[in-house]
C-alpha cells in the first residue's frame, strides 16, 4: 500500500512541489498586514504569488522557473521593494537546477543567485559593518545550496549507475542461465538420440535375424518378433520426449553407450578413490527401465557427488540411496557438508541440469541445504509405464 502510494506521488510532480512550497507560503502569511515593505497589501500578496507561485512546476519546468523567480526578485530590488520570506524561493530554484542538470547549468544558476546577493547588499543598506555581513551570509547561503545541488546530482548519478548496473548483470546472469540450459538441452537431446538409435539398430538386427529364421525355425522367429515389439515401444516412448527437446548441433559424434544404472558402483568407487566417504544402498527391486531413464538416473547421481566434492568442505561424507517402488524411483543423496555456508561462484547450472532432465519424465527434484547442516538433493522419476510396457 505504501509503495503504491509513493509510486503515486512520483507520477504527479506538482502536487509534490506544492506540499514543498506551503511552508514557505504558510511563513509568508502572517506578514501580509505589515508595513516595513514600502507596498500596499495588493502589492505585497502579488510578488508574494509570483515568487511562490512557479514552485508548483519547481521539477516540471526547473529553468524557467529559476528565471520567472530571479527576474521578480530583480524587478523587486529595482524598485526598492524590501525582501520578503518569498525570496527563499530563490534559493529553491537554485537547488534544483544544480541537482537535475549539467555542472555548467548550476554554475549559471549560483552565478545569477549570487548577483541577487550582490543587488540586495547594493540596494538596502544598512550600517558600515552590516554590510559586509549580510554580503557574507547571503554569499555563504548561495554557495552552500549550489554545493548541496552538486552533491544530490552527484548522488542520483552514482545510485543511477548502480541500478545500471545491477540490471545489467541481472540479465548477464538470465541470459547466461538460458545458455546453460539451452546446452543441457542439446546433451540430452544428444544422449537420448544415442538411445533410440541404439534401439532402432536392435530392431534392424532381430528383423533381419526374424527374415533368415522365419522358414526354419519358428520359435526363433516369435521370439525376434517380440524382442521388436518391446524395443519398438521403447524407441517410440524415446522419441516422444525427444520432440520436447531442442538439439543445438548436429555434430553428435560416433554413437557410444551411454552409462546407466548399473554403473554407478562404479561411479561411486571412482568417487571414493578421490577421497570422498561415500554409501551407496539400494531399496526394492529395481523394475525394467529405458536407458534413457537409466541414463537421468545416472547423472542425478554424478552431478550431485560432484557439487558435494566442489561444496562439502573436508572430512564430508555422503550417503546415496535408491528407492523403487511399484510407480516411481526416488534417488536420494545426502551430505553433512557446509550446506548453506557453503560458498556460491553463481556458475553453476547442475541443478538447472537435473531439473531438465527429470521433467524429460515427468518427474520431480527438490534441493537445498539441509536443517541441522548439509545439502539434499531428492529427485522422483516415474517408472509405472515402462513397468507395464514390459
Amino acid at each position: 500500500m505504501v509503495v503504491q502510494a509513493w509510486e503515486w506521488l512520483r507520477r504527479r510532480k506538482p502536487l509534490v512541489d506544492a506540499g514543498f512550497a506551503s511552508p514557505l507560503l504558510v511563513f509568508s502569511l502572517p506578514w501580509l498586514y505589515a508595513t516595513s515593505y514600502g507596498v500596499s497589501e495588493v502589492a505585497y500578496v502579488a510578488l508574494t504569488a509570483a515568487l511562490i507561485g512557479p514552485l508548483v512546476l519547481r521539477r516540471t519546468y526547473p529553468r524557467l522557473v529559476f528565471a520567472v523567480i530571479a527576474v521578480a526578485s530583480g524587478v523587486q530590488c529595482l524598485l526598492g521593494v524590501n525582501p520578503v520570506p518569498g525570496n527563499a524561493a530563490v534559493l529553491m530554484g537554485l537547488y534544483t537546477v544544480a541537482a537535475g542538470f549539467s555542472f555548467r547549468w548550476g554554475l549559471a544558476a549560483a552565478v545569477v543567485a549570487e548577483t541577487g546577493a550582490v543587488m540586495a547588499t547594493w540596494r538596502y543598506p544598512t550600517g558600515a559593518g552590516d554590510r559586509e555581513y549580510t554580503f557574507f551570509m547571503l554569499t555563504m547561503m548561495v554557495v552552500g545550496v549550489w554545493v548541496l545541488g552538486l552533491h544530490m546530482r552527484t548522488r542520483r548519478a552514482y545510485l543511477s549507475s548502480v541500478e545500471e548496473r545491477a540490471e545489467r548483470l541481472e540479465r548477464e546472469r538470465d541470459n547466461e542461465v538460458k545458455m546453460a540450459m539451452a546446452a543441457e538441452r542439446a546433451r540430452i537431446a544428444r544422449e537420448l538420440h544415442d538411445v533410440v538409435a541404439h534401439n532402432v539398430s536392435v530392431i534392424v538386427v532381430q528383423a533381419d535375424g526374424a527374415s533368415y529364421a522365419i522358414d526354419t525355425d519358428l520359435g526363433r522367429t516369435r521370439q525376434a518378433l517380440e524382442t521388436i515389439s518391446s524395443t519398438g515401444r521403447l524407441a517410440l516412448a524415446e522419441m516422444r520426449r525427444l520432440l520436447g527437446v531442442l538439439r543445438e548441433s548436429d555434430d553428435a559424434g560416433e554413437y557410444a553407450p551411454q552409462p546407466g544404472v548399473a554403473q554407478l558402483d562404479d561411479l561411486v568407487e571412482q568417487v571414493r578413490s578421490s577421497g570422498l566417504a561415500v554409501t551407496f544402498d539400494v531399496d526394492g527391486q529395481p523394475p525394467v527401465m529405458s536407458a534413457g531413464r537409466q541414463l537421468t538416473v545416472f547423472r542425478i547421481v554424478q552431478e550431485a557427488l560432484t557439487n558435494t566434492l566442489k561444496h562439502g568442505g573436508p572430512k564430508v561424507t555422503v550417503s546415496v540411496r535408491l528407492s523403487y517402488s511399484a510407480d516411481d524411483l526416488e534417488i536420494r543423496v545426502r551430505d553433512d557438508g557446509r550446506g548453506a555456508a557453503a560458498p556460491d561462484d553463481g556458475r553453476g547450472h547442475g541443478l538447472a541440469g537435473m531439473r531438465e532432465r527429470v521433467t524429460v519424465y515427468g518427474g520431480s527434484v527438490h534441493a537445498g541445504p539441509c536443517p541441522g547442516g548439509g545439502f539434499e538433493v531428492v529427485a522422483r522419476i516415474p517408472v509405472r509405464e515402462e513397468v507395464e510396457a514390459a
